[in-house]
């Protein structure tokens, strides 16, 4: 239960920040958009599905690494100090995690919405694709805030990030393309439930690695 309450808590903090300062917020729609639109002056119109698939998974990749990463490597001494002494180191990895979980969704709905209306393709199987984009921004933000609090106790934190992130990200792509790709096509989606379930095993396993991992980094 005190788990729970401080996770609550630390939650609500991250919330009333961002809604102060609205900066990954707006960064990240401002990324979306400008990007969907220089593609939009670049390509007019995309015919090719696998090609519009790709696009817009490298769009959500580097908008995701702007929007989580922030989450540690933003954070002061001082401010780590401080939620030190006031949480578990548990709960505050949890909250960073559900806060950038929940910021993640929002912004990918949105720039699917834009994505879509901009160069008017909507695919097969739209429930499919839906559940495919919502287990990258799980994915995306699981293993983000996981490598983003390593790299912010080590120094260099945007270099060693993108160093750390890379061979973890690489599986998840793969897999989300695939996923994507079989909804785009419209095929059954039985044939889409072994990408969905390594996905999911991915996540656990983020998840259960940075619980365990988290707390020895962060006394240090």
């Amino acid at each position: 239960m005190q788990l729970a309450t401080q996770v609550k808590e630390l939650v609500r903090k991250e919330m009333v920040l961002e809604w102060r300062s609205k900066y990954a917020l707006n960064g990240i729609l401002l990324y979306v958009v400008s990007t969907v639109f220089v593609c939009f002056l670049s390509f007019v119109s995309i015919p090719d599905k696998i090609t519009w698939n790709a696009l817009f998974w490298i769009i959500m990749l580097f908008g995701s690494i702007n929007g989580v990463s922030k989450g540690f490597l933003q954070e002061t001494r001082g401010q780590q100090l401080y939620g030190y002494f006031l949480a578990s180191p548990a709960a505050i990895l949890l909250s960073k995690m559900i806060y950038n979980v929940a910021l993640m969704m929002f912004l990918t709905l949105v720039a699917l919405g834009f994505y879509t209306l901009v160069f008017h393709y909507v695919p097969a199987d739209m429930p499919m694709f839906l559940a495919a984009v919502l287990l990258g921004s799980l994915s995306f933000s699981t293993i983000f805030t996981m490598v983003s609090a390593i790299a912010a106790k080590a120094g260099n934190g945007g270099m060693l990030m993108a160093i750390l992130s890379f061979p973890v990200i690489v599986p998840v792509l793969i897999m989300l393309i695939k996923l994507s790709k079989n909804a785009i096509d419209g095929l059954d989606r039985s044939v889409s439930m072994d990408e969905a379930g390594i996905l999911l095993v991915i996540n656990v396993l983020a998840v259960s690695v940075s619980l365990l991992l988290f707390p020895y980094l962060y006394r240090d």
